[in-house]
Parts: structure tokens; sequence; C-alpha cells
């Protein structure tokens, strides 16, 4: 609002000094001598504050605007010298002022130096075409000013006698002057659009011209006839004209608001019809003054001549401007149309070959347009189908679900829905689809509701293989830990506090010797039949979970769970004494059994903690035995705060070091990259394994310092190995999601810059636990480390809750396949195919596949078969200490081995 103040408080205060001038020299208020004197002084003051002002102005803009002031600065103050000079000698020396004389020098320097500056106004980027039309509009402008002020002063001064020629020549100059000064005025002012930042100022600034030439053409002609008297009412136009440049230079233009512009002025054409006015002003005059004095001078018809003339170059450039701005609209707009074409040719070609099908409908589902990929999705010709209802021809049980998701996206425009539908393919097969029913009847390019449907039977299967793999024992078929959890946790929310649910953890005694006289295949068998016992011992009701190697679980619910988890214990006891047939051989297994109760627990991890406690009791008693729970159990996690001390103490004591297992293409036999792997050799404990202590890290934060020296050193050697080889070398690195609560990505790309590696060179490894904790934090995570450069690897892909909706969310660049999938290829074909299915989801994703636990030749070569990319195990390689990594990396595989992969290939 204070810009918008300051203009009228400026136009206010210039109006009242005019009118204040002009009425006191009217009424020559304190004779004449002092209103010439306050005639003379107030309009040199006037000339010079608009000078001073205009000089200031040019101080704070920068280019050719500043330069325009300075200008304009300059011809007013030389106008005010003439007139300092002018009161000088007429008031204060009291002598009469030669005419012509200095004053007159500074008056007349005022034209050049205005008329310079002015044409210094930038005006944009203008064509050859339009700046000649431009140079034509001036002269068009100039002869016609020219012509009037010849017929209005210039004629009768040359027709009047006396001031000798030195004074003719001065009279001729002022008008001839003003009619240069008003001409580079209005021609400028002609190219401007009135939206122009500068247009304000050169209305300002021709209005003063005029005003000032004005005055000068009646200060000739007075002269001329030698009525003029300084002080005068002649005096108010200089003085109104020097206001008006002083309010010029105090108004801000439209560049003091950035991007504001004014209503109804913005985007308005240049006034290009001024020339033509002034043409016609002219055209005009000069009739009026034939019909006045019945002839034409020579002049006159001479002007006239040369307007003729320039109005017809003008029509001829501005039909030439024209037909450039024709053709450069010809080819923006065949641009336009061919850019147009080939979107749409773009858009055609990904919807025909799309993996959705793509469908218009209108409200009763009848198809008004479907992409030619459903023959491609589900066998059915587009054409066949269109003009049919789709709930008609879906089927009893899809049809209904459209209809409702049809009429839910009929709520409202833009809306939504999403359903699972089955259809059936053509060749009779029933597919299960997922359709995506947007509202796009507000869209007259529409007018309807677009299906988009994507077949995702195999993905879901894959993923219903997958939950059931993560939830359920392999070997055994038995619940897995995390379905065994999330039951144990229900079961605890059904009666909270009470003594409604009991736990059993077993662990088979001599277990271990069965596996290392009689092998791994009879292991397994034992702990199938193992499985067998326990599902016959136990209630119906009751819950039997395999946990992992040797260990089960058992959920008993009941009113008196405590009570009743004895019975089964001992149940379990005497299912389990009658002796194992191992194929040739007979084994005694008995178990040591930890029971904990739900009123000694407040939380599922807590109640399985509590019978983990009391297991290991069990088995530290000898084992084949039943313990209960005693919260003085607790004692036996002191052995786990020491561990934790003496991780903490390890980190400064270099007791940690990392050995590297070497990563290989299947299909070249290269190694083209390790996996990093920490080991944590304890002075008085000897080597402890990563599962005893990479818990500990995760659960005390220390995984934060321990991931960081592992990441570093890891960096570091890989720079080692990596000097002077064609080939980029890979290092894999394991990070847990406990890493992902400090900034990692800052972290990575610090160590990043103080070993050297190259971020293509690093990948980091982590398990699908990131996937499923604070998934969208941890997506934020996963993408400002994909910014620096690093790749992206799923470890042990298939052990959780693999969703695929998580594996197309997250920018991952590789699938490790779990060694537990490996361990089963050469076997039954069903796992066979889970194997192959993961291979083929990670080629469809644009994943490389990775294979681990690879121990014998079958599995390498099945591997190969289903195309996996790169394989690890113990059959390529055990992890290696550096030096021995190093070897390996410089010798390759052994020649055996290398042929065996060739042979696959």
């Amino acid at each position: 609002m204070a810009v918008a103040r300051r203009p009228d408080a400026a136009t206010g205060l210039v109006a009242l000094l005019v009118i204040a001038f002009a009425a006191c020299t009217a009424a020559g208020l304190g004779g004449p001598g002092l209103t010439q004197a306050v005639s003379n002084v107030a309009t040199a003051v006037a000339a010079t504050a608009a000078g001073v002002a205009c000089l200031v102005r040019a101080a704070r803009v920068r280019g050719r605007a500043g330069a325009a002031w300075a200008g304009a600065g300059l011809g007013s103050l030389a106008y005010a010298s003439g007139e300092w000079a002018w009161t000088w000698t007429q008031t204060v020396r009291a002598e009469p002022v030669p005419f012509p004389g200095l004053p007159d020098a500074g008056y007349l320097a005022m034209v050049p130096l205005m008329a310079g500056g002015l044409l210094l106004i930038p005006g944009g980027r203008r064509t050859a075409a339009s700046r000649a039309r431009g140079v034509v509009d001036g002269l068009l402008i100039g002869c016609s000013l020219l012509l009037i002020s010849w017929m209005l002063v210039l004629r009768p001064v040359a027709q009047a006698a006396g001031h000798g020629a030195a004074g003719f020549g001065l009279l001729v100059a002022y008008p001839l002057g003003d009619v240069v000064l008003v001409t580079v005025v209005l021609s400028l002012r002609a190219g401007l659009s009135r939206g122009s930042a500068h247009a304000r100022t050169l209305r300002l600034f021709g209005a003063a011209a005029v005003i000032i030439g004005l005055t000068d053409s009646a200060y000739a002609y007075v002269s001329l006839r030698g009525t003029y008297a300084s002080g005068g009412v002649l005096d108010t136009g200089w003085f109104l004209g020097f206001g008006l440049i002083l309010l010029a230079a105090v108004r801000p233009d439209g560049t003091a608001r950035p991007g504001h512009t004014r209503p109804g002025r913005a985007g308005e054409r240049p006034l290009t019809l001024l020339p033509y006015a002034a043409l016609l002003a002219a055209l005009a005059g000069s009739v009026a003054d034939f019909v006045v004095s019945g002839r034409v001078d020579a002049f006159i018809g001479g002007c006239r001549s040369v307007l003729i003339v320039l109005a017809v170059a003008r029509q001829l450039l501005t039909l030439r401007e024209n037909r450039h701005l024709s053709r450069r609209l010809e080819s923006r707009v065949g641009a336009r149309t061919a850019e147009l074409q080939a979107s749409e040719q773009r858009f055609r070609a990904l919807v025909r070959h799309s993996s959705d099908s793509v469908a218009v409908i209108d409200a009763d589902s009848t198809i008004r347009y479907q992409s030619d990929s459903i023959e491609r999705v589900f066998g059915w010709p587009a054409q066949a189908l269109l003009g049919h209802r789709l709930v008609d021809i879906a089927g009893p049980v899809a049809g209904p679900r459209i209809a409702a998701a049809i009429e839910q996206s009929g709520a409202e425009p833009r809306t939504v829905t999403v359903v699972e539908v089955p259809v059936r393919h053509r060749d009779g097969r029933v597919r299960l689809a997922e359709m995506t029913v947007t509202n796009l009847r507000d869209d007259p390019a529409v007018r309807g509701f677009v299906l988009n449907t994507r077949d995702v039977h195999d993905a879901r299967d894959l993923q219903d293989r997958l939950v059931h793999e993560a939830y359920h024992d392999r070997l055994t078929g038995l619940p897995a830990r995390a379905l065994f959890r999330e039951r144990t946790a229900e079961a605890l929310d059904r009666g909270r506090g009470a003594d409604h649910a009991a736990v059993l953890l077993l662990d088979l005694d001599g277990f271990k010797g069965v596996n290392d006289s009689l092998g791994h295949a009879a292991g397994d068998l034992l702990l199938r039949q193992v499985a067998e016992r326990l599902r016959a011992a136990v209630r119906e009701e009751d819950l039997v979970a395999r946990l992992g190697g040797d260990e089960f679980s058992v959920l008993v619910t009941s009113p008196a769970a405590r009570a009743d988890a004895e019975t089964v214990a001992r149940r379990i006891g005497v299912a389990l004494t009658p002796p194992f047939v191992l194929g040739e051989h007979e084994r005694t297994v008995a178990a040591s059994i930890g029971l904990a109760a739900a009123v000694d627990a407040d939380d599922a991890d807590q109640l399985l903690r509590n019978a983990d406690l009391a297991m290991y009791r069990a088995k530290s008693a000898g084992g084949d035995r039943v313990t209960r729970y005693d919260p003085a159990m607790l004692s036996g996690l002191v052995e786990r705060l020491h561990l934790e001390a003496d991780l903490r103490r390890a980190l400064d004591r270099d007791e940690l070091t990392l050995h590297y297992q070497p990563t290989v293409d299947l299909r070249t036999g290269v190694i083209t990259g390790f996996e990093a792997l920490v080991r944590w050799q304890h002075p008085e404990r000897g080597t402890v394994p990563p599962l005893d202590f990479i818990g500990i890290a995760e659960a005390t934060g220390l995984i934060a310092p321990l991931g960081r020296w592992v990441l570093a050193e890891a960096c570091r050697q890989a720079v080692t190995w990596g000097a002077g080889r064609t080939r980029a070398l890979r290092m894999a690195v394991n990070v847990s999601v406990r890493q992902f609560d400090t900034d990692l990505a800052a972290t990575v790309a610090q160590v990043l810059a103080e070993t050297g590696l190259p971020a293509g060179s690093l990948c980091l490894e982590m398990t699908e636990s990131v996937l499923l904790t604070d998934t969208d934090e941890n997506l934020t995570h996963l993408h400002r480390l994909k910014a620096l450069g690093v790749s992206l690897a799923m470890d042990d892909f298939g052990t959780g809750y693999s969703s695929l909706a998580y594996l197309r969310r997250y920018p991952l660049d590789v699938l490790k396949i779990d060694r537990s999938f490996v361990d089963r290829l050469g076997g039954e074909r069903e796992d066979e195919a889970l194997a192959a299915a993961i291979v083929r989801l990670g080629r469809d994703l644009g994943m490389a596949t990775v294979a681990e636990g690879i121990e014998d030749d079958v599995q390498l070569a099945t591997l190969q078969d289903l195309g996996c990319d790169f394989a690890q195990g113990y059959r390529l390689s055990r992890p290696l200490p550096p030096a021995d990594a190093g070897r390996v990396l410089a010798d390759g595989l052994p020649a055996p081995l290398r042929a065996t992969l060739s042979a696959g290939r």
C-alpha cells in the first residue's frame, strides 16, 4: 500500500506547486520585478530538482535504463544552468540578457542530452523488420510534427524580420529541438505496450516534452512580435514540464514490484496507430492551411510527399513482418503438431505393449475402448469385447465385484477403486486379476470409467507360497517362529493377566551327535520324526512349531495353562523315549524342556524369553528334564552383559577382522566381487560367532560404530584390490535395520569420500526387516542411499514376508536367494520351481539374482540352468582372510571348478 500512496502524494505536490506558480505569475504579486525573479528562480529550481532526481534514479538502476535516466538528468541540468544564467544576468546583475546568449546554449543543450538518453531506454528484442519499422515510425512522427511546426511557428518566424541572422536561427532552433524531443518520446512510446515497465515514464516525459515544446513555440512566437516578458504566465509551461520530469523520476515504474502488472494493462499491444495519428494530424493541418491561404508552399508539398513515401514504406515493412510472423507461427504449429503426433504414437505403443489391459467403459459397464494388450494378457481379441457389458462377460463371481467397484468410483470424479477379480483366460484357465477403476467421466476426452487390469496370478501365487514358507518350517511342515510368535501374542491378548497360556520350549539332547555321526540327511529325518511324535503327543488345541535347528515349541492355551503344560511336557517326554529309526541306524534322543506361563510375562517376546531361559537351565542341568521358569533365572543375562562390555572394548582393541567370500558370475566363472563378513577373535573366549554378538550389537546400539568400521574397512580393501584392474570390483557389506535409525546415507557418503571407493563399486545388503519396519522412513533412507550411486540388495529373500508390493516400491538392484532354497535343489521339482520363480521375479523387476550357500555341483548346474546371475557358497570358496582372498582374486577359481562352470554353461 505504501508503494501505491507515494505516486499520489508526488502528483499532488507537483500539481499544487504548478497551480501556485501560475497563480503567482498571473496575478503579478509583488510587482513585475518580484514576479520575474520568482518565475526565473522557480523554473531553475524545478529544472535542477528534475535533473538531480533523474541522476539519483540513474544511480539506482543498472544497464541501459540507468544510462537513459542519466541522459534525462544531464539534459534537465543543462536547461537549469541556462535558467540560472538568465536569472543571474537579469535579476541579480539587473542587466539585459543578450539574445542569443549563454542561457540559450544551456536551453538548447537539453535537447541532444535528453533525446540521447531516452533513446537508450530498453525496448526488448526486436526483429530487423521491426527495428526498421520503428525507424520509419520515428520519421513519420518527426516529419508530421515538423510540418505542423512549420505551419504554426517556423513559417511565421521565417517571414518575420528582425533579431538578425543569429536571433532568427535561435528562434527556429527552439521549435526544431522540441520537434526532435517530442518525436523521440512518441516514437519510443509507440513501440512499447501499455503494460510495459517504462510506459508510464514515457507518458510523463511525453507530456513534459509536448508542454515544453508548446511553450518554446509560444516563446518564439511572442519573441517574434517582441511582446515576451519574463515572469509571465508563459513561464508556467516550463515549470510544469520539468515538474512532470521530476514526477517521472520520483514515481516507481513497473519494476518496483516484481511480478506485478497493473490490471487491464499487461499484455496489451503497442500504440501502433500513433504514427498514423501524427500523419493524419499533419495532413489535416495542411488541408486547413490550404483552405485558409488558398495555396500550398513548397515546404508543405515536400513534407506531404515525404509523408506519403514513409507511409507506403511502413506498410511494406509491416507486411514483411507479418509474413515473417506467419511463417514463424506456421513453423511452431507444425513442430507442435509433429510433437503431438509423436506423443500419440508413443502413447499407442505403450498401451499396446503394456502389461496392463486398458479399457474405457460406460456407467453400465459397456466397453467403448479396449487396448490390444488384452489379447496378450488374457487371450481375448479387443474387437470381440467392444459393445458388450463387462459385468455380463466377466462371470457370476467377478461381475458383481466389478459392478460394486464402478458404483463406488462413480460417487465423485477422479475416484479410484482397486478390486481383485478372477478372470477367465481364453484358453480356459482362471487367472487372478487386479483391476483399477478410475472415474474420468468429467474428462471431456474420456467421459467414462478407465479400467487398468493386470494379471497378478503368478505374482500372488508366489507371494502366497513365500508367506507360507515364512510362516512354516519347510523341513517338518510345522509352523515357524513368526507364526508361533503371532499366535502367542494373540493368546496373551485374549486373556491378559490370567493363567490362560503357557509355552514349552524344547531343545533335543544329542542332536549334534546324530548330525556329526550320521550326516545331515539323518539329522533331517530325525527332525521330521520328532515333529510327528510332537503332533501326536499334544492336545488338538495346542500349537507345535519348529523355531529353528533342533528347537521346537508348544503353545498351550486353557484356563489352567501352567498345569496343562506340565502334563503336555510329560507326554512329550514319553513320546520321545522310543528310539528313532534312521535308515539302518537307531538313535535315542531326549529333550530339555523349558516351561513359562503367561502370568510371568507382559508380552509374547518376554514369554518366549522366559521359556528360553528355563530351557537353558534344563540343558545346563544335564538335559532330559522339564524346568519351570523362575525370575531368578534372569541372572543368566549377566553373561550377555559381559559379552556386551567385551564387544564395546573389541572395537578399540582391534579384535575385529573381516573375511571375504567371493561372488562369482555364473555365466563367465569370473570373480566379480566379495561379501565382507565380520569376525571377532576374543582374547579369552576365542572365536565368537557373529550370531552371538550381532544381536547384542543391534540391541545396544553398538551396531552403528560396528557397522561403520566394517564399511570403512571393506571399502579400503576394495580400493586396494581394485588398483590396476580393468574390471570394476564390487564389495558387498551387510547393514542392519538398526543402522537406519542413524543417518546411514551420510555415513556411507563420508566413508566413500575417505576411502576413495567409487559409489558404484559398493553394494549394501539388507534383510526384509528393513521393508517391514517404518516403511515410509526406510524408503526415504533407501532413496538417499540410491542417490549416492550405491547398489542395494535384499539378503535372504524368501525367509520373511516377501511382499511383492514392497519389491516394486523399493529401489532394489539385487535379490539374494536364501540358502534354504538352494539346499533343496536337485530334489523335488517343486523346490526347483520355487527357486526358478524367484529368479524369474528378479528378472521381471530388473534385478540381478545371487544364490548363496552353494555346496555341490548339482546346485551349481541347476542355478546355471535357471538363469541365476551370480553365486556364493563353500563349493566356490569359503570366507577368506584378506591375504588369501587377494590370492584367489589374482589367480581366479581353481581349474577344476572353472571347468565345472564351463560345462554348466
